[in-house]
């Protein structure tokens, strides 16, 4: 997921995106626990996906909290 569609999204809808991807991350190391998992390098990517999601739902508490201040 690109950084320009996550910023893109509700905030509802960033949190949903941030559940699903943990729900993911744990099913991938589940998986990779169990020799199932074929493609190694899917849970990197949902870690950046996860890592982007957070950042951007602090960047939002951040400025909320600057233009309370204002």
């Amino acid at each position: 997921m690109k950084a320009k569609e996550i910023r893109d999204l509700s905030n509802d809808d960033l949190k949903q995106k941030l559940k699903d991807g943990r729900t993911e991350l744990f099913n991938l190391r589940f998986q990779m626990a169990t020799s199932q998992l074929d493609n190694t390098g899917r849970i990197k990517e949902v870690k950046k996906d996860t890592a982007r999601l957070l950042t951007e739902i602090r960047a939002r508490e951040l400025n909320l909290v600057v233009e309370q201040t204002s």
